[in-house]
Order: structure tokens, then C-alpha cells, then sequence
């Protein structure tokens, strides 16, 4: 018996059964369309979620014009957006299908293309041109600020004057001997001095700091050293702005405090930081305390925050005011006014001025009743300081304060953690817990936000700072601070001892709290000088996981992993060369050592080959090394890599050398490096670098087992604040056969 009626099947014209074929089952890639219906149904799907993909899309239109090369680039990205924002409307037979995914397109373009064109109009507007060379003679100017820096014992002096050769008006910064220092030497005064000026210095080496770039939007054509004493040819104007107020309040709060508590109440009150010692300085860094020393968010926020409490709580105690009036609209004018007066107060520098406005924009939701941390809020606060300030992206002041507070408002906007945190019945102690545990959370995330950028810019984080930031940040903004105040407040009446006293025990205790935790083992992470591909993966994958919700967010965590593989895999180059060729540092094979071929007066060269060697501590000369063979001119050095040998010929004197045997030097030398200019005779069997190669290339770092040469030169292209290269100088070295 059947169980149930047959399936009928189809008959043909001859009545036999036909058997229809089963479908492909195999895997086919989905076409146009349909890639098209699945990002429309994604992006319907968001809301709110896609309006701050702008601020990233202006973000990369500012990025992409450091990265390229020149203006026929620049030009190029700008007709491709332009071409995509016209591209849905050129698209026939679209009608109204894919409105989400045409508007994104043509916002995104439009975004890029904008950022691009306003750092490229901000580069064009107050780019200003460095001096040709070097130069040492007589100037006459006007000083336009005035910097002490008591730990360096010297005074910065900013001086308007004109090009000794061109004759332009220009601005230069000079460095002036403490014992040559004058009451006179104000801002407004009219100097005449003598006067050792440089060109703001590019990268000494790649992924070193480039203060060249800084310079050309600051306006600086020069920096240099005051030579001999300084005459006074114009009276300052009597010293009534906020920057004498700055000075004089720094000077009061270093007389009641002193030591290394005084110099950070006075950067705290002040913004000045020149009095710091270098040892207490590079303790906070290595704690992941740095950002407390200058002027940021946290301060700010903290002055914004002490003011409209203080203003909703008092005028709170009068009914008659408080029932006329909404009390949120005035205490957030009472913050916004405590705020722009510490910015002003504290120098009105360019960071705390960013951190100013984001607090602003956060007031002004508060008035207004809106949510005051959320993505929204954060993208409008990035773009408004990246259409003012197109070339902060490229530092790390900005790039470290935006990821921390996105950091901040994804963890807490994610529903597991509002969940954590939702009010419930219990004990107080249980509810204090989850508090303390959210905050160590908290700052084990902004952490793991910050390492990348730390790394990327200063070759170093500090391991440790998400514990020392959860006793830091509260000692700071909680006790000190306010102390501060009072006794700033109580002085006016000569009563601030007291509070002076306490300020100063919380200082010493945050410094005792930074020496600590620097002095841990493995307080410190290392890595050398890194390329773009793996802090742009974390950048990228923490956009992700920051701006998206549900699970489609983590998928971030692929780019994410991929930059951490990436680090995890880095190694140090084998040999470093500066711009000028007289620095040189060769990584030793024991760990951690480096080998110098010159020991500098100063410790920047060192520090700087160092840092892009991912090691710390001293280094040694290249004579004390067995493998080295020395004489006053030349080093001959013999590297073990990879199971082979180079030989690499090293110059570090300038007495004549007979060609025929620097000839034959070299002939048997793989490598070449000279800060002199070599003969055409002379050719190593692979790469020379003498001074006419490392004034086109910059800095070099010469990766021997990879066969890789990686010059500043390749990060700089045309901007204005590097000198074009007559012809392309990165050099694509191959080691051929004879070499082998």
C-alpha cells in the first residue's frame, strides 16, 4: 500500500516522464544589484548610526591629502568625488530605488572631497615657506610671545622679523640663555640680536616626530639660538593681557608650592609647563599620566562641570529666580563662561581650545534637553575643529582626545553595559562595586584605544595607565583642582596656606603615583617606528566597533586583529641613518642593543634612534664592538642577518681619502653610508648613501632581511614644507647575484 498520493510528473509530447534538473547548488558571487539591495536594507536598517560616518569621511579627505603625493593626486581624488556624489543621478532607470544608499554616496563624496579641499585652502592661506639654510648675522623685531621654561634654564622667545634673504616677513622662534634673560624682554618689545637661524627640522628619521609640518601651519620659518646678549629698542607696552595674567599667576602658584608640586599646580592653573622637571615629566608618560600636564578635556570639562553645578545648586536656592527662569539655560551660560575664560586663561592653545568647544556643544544639549554624550554630539565636535583645524588630524593631541571620548560613549552606549549599570535594589556597597568595576573597565578600554596612537607617534604606552588613571583622574579633578582654586580664592584675603598645604600633598602624592607605576617591570611597551597599515587597521576596526550597533559591529574586530598581528610581527630595522648622514645607529644581535657611530653632544640624535629602534637606555659606541674595525675616517662593520653577511663601509671623518682606495673600499662593501659626498668610483655592491642621496631622501632605515630601504621622503611628497626632490628618491634596491 502507498502511504500517500504520488508526486505527479510531468509528461512530454511522447507521454514519457520528464525529470527536471535539480538547481546548481554551488556557491555564485552576488551580482550588482543585489550587492546594492543588501547595503540599501543595512543602511535603512541604521537611523541615527550613519550621520557620524560623515565627520569619518571629512576625516579621510584631510588624511588622504597628507598621504598623497601632490597637487595632480589631490586634484584626482577630488573629480573621483565629484564623480561619485554625480553618480546617482547620472545612473538611468534608478528612479527612486536605493535612497539610502544613493544619499550616502553622494554625502560621503561630497565629505571627502570637502576635507580635502579645506586642508589643502588651510595649507595654501598660513603655510609659510622656511629660510633657505642655514644663517647667522643680525636681526631686529618684535617679540610676540614669550615662553619660560625654567627646566631647560632658558626663555623661548617668538620674534616677528623679516628673511635675511628674501626679505619677507617672517616668524621665527629662538632659544635665549636663562642667565641672559631680561626683565624687558616682554611681548610687544623691539629686539635687536644676533641671531644662529635653521629650517624647521623635518623627520630625523622615518616615523620620527615632524616638527617641519608643524612649523609650516604654526608660521614659523625658522628656529635657532640667541647669540650674545639682547638690546632693547622699544619699550614693551605695559603688560595688561591674558598672557601676562598667565605669567604672573604661574610665578604666584611656584612661589606658595614649591618643587615639583609647584610646577604642576602651575600647569594645571596656568597651562605653563616649562618649569617641569624632565624626570617627573617622563615618569607621568610612562604612567599613561601625560594628558593630566596639558591643558585637555579633562580640565576643562571639570571647570565647565564645577561651574554649572555650583550655578543649578545656588540659584536653586532662590525660589523667586528659579521659578522664572529655566535654571539649566543659565547654569550652562555659567559654564560656558567658566570654560572660555580658563581656555583664554590658559593660553588658548589649539588643544584646549578643541576641548573647549566639544564641552560647549555638550552644555548646549544639556540646555536644551538632549542626550550630552552620544556619537552625534562627538561627530559635530570633530568636524567643526576639523573645518578650523584641518592639520590637528595629522597629530596625535587629536587623535588620542577623540578616541578616548568615543571609546567612553560606545562603552557606555552599549546595551550590555546599560544594562550593568540600570538602576536596581541593592546594597549600597554592591552598587558602589559595579561603579569602581565600570570605571576600571572604563580605562582599560580608553587604553587599549590610545596604545596604537601612542605607539604610532611616540613608540611607546604605557601598560599600566588604565589602573593609575582610576586614582589620577579623581585625585585630580576632585581634590586638586578645587584645592587649588580655594587657595588661589583665599590668597585674595591672605588666608590660602592651608589649602596651599593640602594642593600640595595631593601633587606630591600623584607624583609619588607616576614614579610608582612608571618603576613596575613592563610598565613600558616598545616598538620601533611602525608604517601606516597597522594603526590605520586599528583605526578602522575601532570606527567599527565604536559606530555601529548589534552584532554587524564586530566585524570591526577583523581589522582589528589584523593591526595587532601586524605589531606582533614588527621588528626593528637593522640600520638607522639621520638626514645629514652623521648619525647612524645598527641594531646590535644582542637584544637591546644599539650601536652608535657617533656619540652625539646632545641626547636628541640618541633619543630619536632609540625610539625608532623600539629599545630605551644607553647605547654603545661602534668602536668598543668587536665586529667593528675603526679609524678616524672610516668603520668597516660586519652584520649577520638572515644566515648571511653584509658588509656595510661607514664615513664618519672629513679628511681628504685617496680615491683609488675608497674605490676599492667600497667595491668590497655592500653598504655605503657617508655625510660627505663620494666619488662615482665609489660602488658598494648594493646601495650608497652619501650626502648627495640623503639630501633628496631624508633619514633612511634599511631593513637588511627584507632587502628594504624606507626614506622620510616617501611621506612627504610635495608639501610645502619639504623641499621637492629633484628626481624620485626612494630607492628600490635589489641585492643582486654577486652580492648573494
Amino acid at each position: 500500500m502507498s502511504d500517500g498520493p504520488l508526486p505527479e510528473v510531468p509528461l512530454g509530447a511522447s507521454g514519457a516522464a520528464h525529470v527536471a534538473p535539480q538547481h546548481d547548488r554551488r556557491a555564485r558571487l552576488p551580482s550588482a544589484k543585489e550587492i546594492a539591495d543588501r547595503a540599501e536594507h543595512a543602511l535603512a536598517a541604521r537611523g541615527f548610526e550613519r550621520a557620524p560616518w560623515l565627520a569619518v569621511a571629512l576625516a579621510a579627505g584631510i588624511g588622504a591629502w597628507f598621504l598623497l603625493a601632490g597637487p595632480f593626486q589631490w586634484i584626482a581624488v577630488l573629480c573621483l568625488c565629484t564623480g561619485l556624489a554625480l553618480l546617482p543621478r547620472a545612473i538611468a532607470g534608478s528612479g527612486e530605488r536605493w535612497p539610502y544608499l544613493r544619499l550616502s554616496v553622494t554625502t560621503a563624496a561630497l565629505a571627502i572631497a570637502a576635507g580635502m579641499g579645506t586642508v589643502w585652502l588651510k595649507s595654501a592661506l598660513v603655510g609659510t615657506a622656511p629660510v633657505a639654510g642655514p644663517w647667522v648675522g643680525e636681526l631686529s623685531g618684535e617679540i610676540l610671545e614669550r615662553k619660560e621654561q625654567p627646566a631647560e634654564k632658558r626663555v623661548r622667545l617668538t620674534l616677528a622679523t623679516r628673511d635675511p634673504d628674501s626679505g619677507r616677513a617672517i616668524r621665527v622662534r629662538l632659544n635665549l640663555p636663562e642667565e641672559r634673560d631680561r626683565d624687558k624682554l616682554l611681548r610687544g618689545a623691539q629686539v635687536r640680536l644676533k641671531a644662529r637661524l635653521m629650517p624647521p627640522a623635518p623627520p630625523m628619521l622615518p616615523g620620527s616626530y615632524d616638527f617641519a609640518r608643524a612649523a609650516w601651519f604654526s608660521g614659523l620659518a625658522a628656529t635657532g639660538s640667541v647669540l650674545g646678549e639682547v638690546e632693547v629698542t622699544r619699550a614693551a607696552p605695559p603688560g595688561t593681557g591674558l598672557r601676562e595674567v598667565q605669567r604672573q599667576l604661574s610665578e604666584h602658584i611656584r612661589g606658595r608650592l614649591d618643587g615639583s608640586a609647584g610646577t604642576i599646580a602651575a600647569a594645571l592653573a596656568s597651562g605653563d609647563r616649562g618649569a617641569i622637571a624632565e624626570a617627573d615629566e617622563a615618569a607621568m608618560r610612562d604612567a599613561g599620566l601625560a594628558h593630566l600636564l596639558s591643558i585637555s578635556g579633562l580640565h576643562v570639562s571639570a571647570v565647565i562641570a564645577a561651574a554649572y553645578v555650583l550655578a543649578l545648586k545656588l540659584l536653586g536656592l532662590w525660589p523667586w529666580f528659579a521659578l522664572r527662569v529655566r535654571l539649566p539655560i543659565v547654569a550652562a551660560a555659567a559654564g560656558a563662561l567658566a570654560g572660555v575664560g580658563y581656555t583664554l586663561l590658559t593660553g588658548a592653545e589649539v588643544p584646549t581650545v578643541r576641548s573647549c568647544i566639544g564641552a560647549l556643544l555638550v552644555l548646549l544639549a544639556l540646555a536644551i534637553g538632549r542626550e550630552p554624550l552620544s556619537l552625534r554630539m562627538l561627530a559635530v565636535g570633530a568636524v567643526l575643529v576639523l573645518l578650523l583645524w584641518p592639520e590637528a588630524l595629522a597629530g596625535p593631541s587629536f587623535q588620542m582626545s577623540f578616541a578616548a571620548v568615543l571609546a567612553i560613549v560606545a562603552l557606555h552606549g552599549a546595551a550590555p553595559i546599560r544594562a550593568f549599570l540600570a538602576p536596581r535594589e541593592e546594597a549600597w556597597w554592591q552598587r558602589a562595586g559595579r561603579r569602581f568595576a565600570m570605571l576600571l573597565l572604563t580605562g582599560v578600554v580608553i587604553e587599549l584605544a590610545l596604545m596604537p596612537i601612542g605607539l604610532f607617534h611616540f613608540h611607546r604606552a604605557g601598560v599600566y595607565g588604565a589602573l593609575a588613571n582610576v586614582v589620577a583622574i579623581p585625585l585630580t579633578t576632585f581634590v586638586t583642582m578645587p584645592l587649588i582654586a580655594l587657595a588661589l580664592l583665599f590668597d585674595t584675603i591672605g588666608a590660602g596656606g592651608p589649602f596651599w598645604w593640602l594642593a600640595g600633598l595631593s601633587l606630591e602624592l600623584l607624583i609619588g603615583l607616576a614614579h610608582w607605576v612608571a618603576d613596575r617591570p613592563g610598565a613600558v611597551s616598545l616598538l620601533p617606528a611602525m608604517g601606516l597599515a597597522p594603526v590605520l587597521l586599528f583605526v578602522a576596526g575601532g570606527l567599527w566597533l565604536a559606530m555601529w550597533s548589534g552584532r554587524a559591529r564586530l566585524w570591526g574586530l577583523a581589522p582589528a586583529l589584523a593591526g595587532a598581528a601586524a605589531l606582533a610581527m614588527l621588528r626593528p630595522p637593522d640600520v638607522l641613518v639621520s638626514g645629514d648622514g652623521r648619525h647612524v645607529g645598527i641594531v646590535g644581535e644582542a637584544q637591546g642593543e644599539l650601536l652608535v657611530l657617533r656619540e652625539g653632544r646632545s641626547d636628541f640624535a640618541r633619543e630619536n634612534l632609540l625610539e625608532a629602534a623600539g629599545m630605551e637606555g644607553t647605547t654603545r659606541p661602534l668602536d668598543d664592538w668587536p665586529g667593528a674595525r675603526c679609524n678616524p675616517d672610516f668603520c668597516a662593520v660586519t652584520l649577520r642577518r638572515d644566515g648571511r653577511d653584509w658588509r656595510v663601509l661607514l664615513s664618519r671623518g672629513k679628511d681628504y681619502a685617496p680615491e683609488r682606495q675608497l674605490a676599492a673600499a667600497c667595491d668590497r662593501a655592500d653598504i655605503v653610508i657617508a655625510d660627505r659626498w663620494l666619488p662615482r668610483s665609489c660602488q658598494p655592491r648594493w646601495f650608497k648613501a652619501d650626502r648627495r642621496f640623503l639630501e633628496r631622501s631624508g633619514g633612511l632605515a634599511i631593513d637588511l632581511g627584507a632587502g628594504k630601504v624606507t626614506t622620510v621622503a616617501e611621506s612627504q611628497g610635495q608639501h610645502g614644507w619639504w623641499r621637492v626632490p629633484e628626481r624620485d628618491p626612494r630607492p628600490r634596491p635589489e641585492v643582486p647575484a654577486k652580492a648573494q
